[in-house]
């Protein structure tokens, strides 16, 4: 009874990060943010600034990966993470995430790099940066000494990284077969909605400035709304839609309650594309709107943020040494 009661309380670690790349915006809400926001409440969670990850393709210009990352920070507060409740810090202030990366691109096969899709896809359509070093190759191993280190069971990633995962565990499997059981294979976490469209239709990205930046001023939020791209084949008020090719309505679909109704009212032609924009502009001026006053407090106060880093980071050291403990003493180092 004692031990089915305590293993029943255990809240399992998870561990999930984002490159500080600058503000973050609605695709990496509804894609990640709104997860972790549950999740914090269900299990024991590690949220991490991947600045190491953002050396890897940003190495020539790096002066802004410092400011990018209290940037980030202050959204992930002003969206609902707690800092109390949950480790928020920065991989390269804990040193253990450079020595675990070492160890594991001892034993990690080449081939197993090389065929890596998303190496092959980003290398293929990232034009204006050379990609060409090995940190970037060894990307995957990076991602999987972070997740090992705090013997993450669970992982919350899009479809687009169900191989990245994969690796992580195959990493793992490698490990605990040469030195013994030590390293833990995580299992992902799906987020619901993987791909949110930007402006132009596209997934939101800041490489294709078609973003909708959380905390956003409702001027520019208007005049970003307006020029949302609409179903090409509504051309009169009144004509029939296809809002499943329409970007607005995808919008409405993800945040809006009442999302079948419009649906219904676009394909009968009861509703225009403007009146569909304008109901949508209230709905995301609602949403907004507390956000970019949360946010403009929480940024006025870098000294707060960098004290929450520092504090934070303190604590996964102190877990990520416990691991590299282990680790050391299977290799017998």
């Amino acid at each position: 009874m004692v031990k089915q009661q305590m293993k029943s309380n255990h809240l399992k670690t998870l561990l999930s990060g984002m490159r500080p790349t600058g503000r973050l915006h609605l695709g990496h809400y509804f894609g990640v943010l709104s997860s972790w926001i549950k999740l914090q409440n269900k299990c024991k969670c590690y949220f991490m600034a991947s600045d190491w990850h953002a050396l890897t393709s940003d190495y020539v210009d790096t002066s802004m990966i410092n400011n990018n990352t209290l940037e980030m920070l202050a959204d992930w507060i002003t969206i609902g993470i707690d800092y109390k409740q949950s480790i928020i810090f920065q991989q390269s202030k804990v040193p253990q995430h450079s020595e675990l990366f070492l160890i594991l691109s001892m034993l990690t096969p080449l081939s197993w790099l090389k065929r890596c899709p998303t190496y092959k896809r980003q290398i293929k359509e990232i034009k204006n940066k050379d990609l060409n070093n090995y940190g970037f190759l060894g990307y995957p191993v990076l991602m999987a000494a972070d997740i090992l280190l705090y013997k993450a069971e669970i992982v919350p990633i899009g479809d687009d990284q169900l191989s990245h995962l994969e690796f992580t565990r195959d990493i793992a499997r490698r490990f605990n077969n040469f030195y013994g059981n030590i390293l833990i294979e995580p299992k992902e976490k799906l987020n619901k909605i993987s791909r949110i469209p930007g402006l132009d239709g596209r997934k939101m990205s800041k490489s294709y400035y078609n973003t909708i930046l959380l905390g956003e001023t409702n001027d520019i939020l208007k005049k970003k709304i307006e020029n949302l791209f609409t179903d090409p084949l509504k051309i009169r008020r009144h004509d029939r839609g296809h809002p499943d090719d329409c970007v607005v309505f995808t919008f409405h679909k993800i945040i809006n309650t009442e999302y079948s109704d419009i649906r219904k009212k676009c394909i009968i032609g009861s509703i225009w594309c403007m009146l569909c924009k304008k109901y949508l502009m209230e709905i995301l001026s609602e949403f907004m709107g507390p956000l970019e006053k949360k946010r403009k407090n929480i940024i006025s106060d870098k000294t707060f943020l960098e004290k929450i880093i520092k504090m934070g980071s303190q604590k996964a050291e102190a877990i990520a040494q416990n691991t590299i403990d282990e680790i050391r003493k299977a290799i017998k180092f």
